[in-house]
């Protein structure tokens, strides 16, 4: 056996994740890259020369800017209301015992298990039923609906996890149910409540299948860019692209220091 074929074996792990995440990040770097293209015609899929006039003018494209606003706005409300209502329910499914207890649990799995496109049939035509314009509200709802079991399955899990001592310790030194709940129960639950606002928030900004079967004439992002691919992708989707992973990085960087700090706090 070789020093290579030594090498490789000790560090096979670490070599597959490297290859992993290179995989995993390199249609980022593609984005990246032709957002500072300059494309001869309509499509941007081959290199012609370095220009940065996507960059200074992002909203150049017609309704590319009100699209992103639209869906920004959808996704902050949707991840609002799946949030509380999922915290709510996540609390009651691992606090409480009740008679329908057990089909609430497997009701809150089915969405995440269901194809999405069934889901969105299935929402379309019970607007259809109802009489109900599609647009703005229809989409939301429809958001919210499949974002509240990303929340509720993230949310339940820290909660089961909580110590109910320290809930106890607090009631004994006299604390009133409701600082109970502020103070101990609440903050211990932050990190799930979180991390499920942020599944909700990525879920209902990148969502187009549902969205497509119940936005009517409504345009969201998603529905743009796909839209905008038949007749020609513009620059300053790989910009907006860009844009929004970045922040994304810095959202994990930031929470991954915040992090780093309260344990050597």
């Amino acid at each position: 056996m070789t020093a290579l074929t030594r090498w490789i074996r000790r560090n096979l792990v670490i070599i597959a994740g490297i290859g992993t995440l290179a995989y995993l990040i390199l249609p980022n770097v593609v984005v990246l890259v032709f957002s500072f293209n300059k494309p001869n015609g309509r499509f941007n899929y081959e290199w012609q020369r370095f220009s940065t006039d996507a960059w200074t003018d992002p909203c150049g494209v017609a309704d590319l800017c009100g699209s992103l606003s639209l869906s920004l706005k959808i996704a902050v409300w949707a991840t609002i209301g799946s949030t509380v209502l999922g915290t709510m329910i996540a609390f009651a499914l691992a606090r409480y015992r009740f008679r329908a207890r057990p089909a609430v649990n497997s009701l809150i799995f089915l969405p995440m298990a269901m194809p999405e496109v069934v889901m969105a049939a299935s929402l379309a035509t019970l607007f259809l039923n109802m009489g109900v314009d599609f647009g703005f509200w229809t989409i939301l709802i429809a958001h919210i609906m499949f974002c509240l079991s990303f929340v509720v399955t993230a949310v339940k899990a820290r909660v089961m996890s909580m110590d109910p001592r320290l809930e106890q310790a607090a009631q004994d030194l006299y604390a009133s149910p409701a600082q109970t709940f502020l103070r101990v129960t609440l903050p211990i639950a932050a990190p799930g409540i979180a991390a499920g606002a942020l599944l909700s928030f990525a879920l209902s900004f990148d969502d187009f299948i549902i969205t497509n079967f119940n936005a009517g004439s409504t345009v969201t992002f998603p529905m743009f860019v796909w839209g905008s691919a038949q007749r020609g992708t513009p620059v300053q989707i790989n910009v907006i692209g860009t844009a929004m992973f970045a922040v994304a990085v810095l959202c994990v960087l930031v929470g991954q220091l915040a992090g780093a700090r309260r344990k050597r706090s």
